[in-house]
């Protein structure tokens, strides 16, 4: 067999193949040598049949056999023999199989770039210095609050105001006659400018002063998301009963009563600080892996293979529609589609390919590996997050190996990061600071 290596490009080649007619031969005469012991044709006794009725009757079949046969094998040589580092499915277009001549073909792939050696050395990222506020923590405690409120009728004789609660009766018509879709609801209560009813119930209610009785047409629009309202004019029959106001429980001991793991305010107020301070643990890597990665993209020029920009896309593409459809929603509902979505986030993919590439590009060129002991920390870790055993996580790894190695190499790219990280110099400033570093340095960025 003759193997022909073309590069199309730094990260494309094109793997040109010539198998002998020999091998053909030999392939075909085994092929038909089991269809012979087994085919069944009438006048003939099975293992009988002469080859030229085999290949009369069943030649498309088996050269439909071993044609792909012949073209893995021939590529697994290739791959291994040539040590490719092979990223996406192979492309080829088959020919078909002449038993009298030499068989070629030709197959595309892409492969990982070679990265050089990358210098981790001289880089220079701030480090925001952010801090938990009292005002961030009682903004907290305010939502505690408002999930635990309850409503009072207003007794006075006022109007409606905006943020006001109202207790309604309504029906909606079309076409002057009732509708199905809009049947009478009574006592129904809900908040002046907020959904779930359209923005025009607000608009009259504001300004009313219970009991009224109001007229309030809706236009809904042609793309509305309920289909039997969508392009419709509903006229709504509306009975203002009452204002209702919201009441807050005072901030106390007595307000966390009801949760667990705490009996006092105070506990709830440090556990809300120590989960604001793990967000901005979280907030200062990102921004500085973020400093990182333009330092590094700057000085290190490489093709992306197309292959793992399309990976990204789609892993971007489903987890969107995964988070859509956890809200019984979907990417139709909200006007998107798969082809926008791939229009749009393209670039955020290949700038999330070219991360991967180089980090693991880091770790191989620093050997890096995980210990027993980390990986056993990192199953640790995973249990508590999702209130399960380790034993159940270790479980579920060892029934899918591959999840096991992309968990491997993610915890192997968050070595990398912090590697680099150790090995920069690290410039403390407070928000305010950086944020004059930042516009100074766009400024220089402009004028050059």
């Amino acid at each position: 067999m003759q193997v022909k290596i073309e590069d199309q490009s730094s990260i494309k080649k094109v793997l040109s193949f010539e198998i002998p007619k020999e091998t053909i031969s030999k392939e075909l005469n085994k092929a038909y040598a089991e269809l012979k012991k087994k085919a069944d044709i009438k006048g003939f006794r099975k293992g009988k049949v002469p080859r030229k009725v085999l290949e009369n009757r069943f030649s498309a079949d088996v050269h439909a056999e071993v044609a792909p046969r012949l073209i893995q094998e021939a590529f697994v040589e290739a791959v291994e023999t040539h040590k490719l580092d092979i990223v996406g499915g192979p492309q080829l277009d088959p020919p078909e199989l002449n038993p009298d001549a030499d068989y070629s073909f030709e197959i595309t792939v892409e492969v990982k770039p070679e990265l050089d050696e990358i210098d981790l050395q001289g880089l220079e990222i701030r480090k925001r210095l952010y801090e938990v506020t009292e005002t961030e923590i009682e903004s907290q405690i305010y939502m505690l609050q408002k999930t635990m409120a309850t409503k009072r009728k207003v007794e006075e004789e006022r109007p409606v105001k905006e943020d006001d609660f109202v207790l309604i009766d309504y029906e909606g018509f079309l076409n002057g006659e009732t509708f199905e879709h809009t049947p009478k609801v009574e006592n129904y209560v809900t908040a002046i400018n907020k959904e779930p009813l359209p923005k025009e119930f607000s608009e009259k209610l504001i300004g009313a002063i219970p009991v009224q009785d109001l007229d309030i047409e809706v236009v809904y629009a042609d793309d509305f998301h309920d289909e039997n309202l969508s392009g419709k004019i509903i006229q709504y029959k509306v009975t203002l009963k009452e204002i209702q106001e919201e009441v807050l429980p005072e901030a106390n001991d007595e307000l966390v009563k009801g949760l667990d793991q705490y009996e006092t305010l105070e506990d709830v107020k440090a556990a809300i600080r120590d989960n604001l301070e793990k967000g901005i643990e979280q907030r200062v890597k990102h921004e500085m892996s973020e400093q990182i990665f333009a330092q590094i993209l700057e000085k290190t020029e490489f093709q992306v293979p197309q292959a793992l920009i399309e990976g990204e896309l789609n892993g971007i593409i489903s987890e969107t529609e995964q988070a859509y459809a956890q809200n019984n929603t979907s990417l139709d509902d909200v006007g998107l589609s798969r082809e926008i979505m791939q229009e749009k986030y393209r670039d955020v993919a290949e700038k999330q390919a070219r991360r991967h590439l180089i980090l693991d590009k880091i770790i191989t060129q620093e050997k890096m590996d995980l210990s027993d002991d980390e990986l056993d920390v990192g199953f640790e870790e995973m249990a508590q997050a999702m209130s399960a055993t380790k034993d159940a996580i270790k479980n579920f790894f060892n029934m899918d190996p591959r999840q096991l190695e992309y968990y491997k190499q993610t915890q192997l790219e968050k070595k990398a990061i912090e590697l680099i990280i150790e090995k920069s110099t690290i410039v403390e400033v407070t928000p305010g600071d950086a944020q004059v570093a930042e516009e100074q340095t766009e400024e220089e960025g402009a004028q050059a």
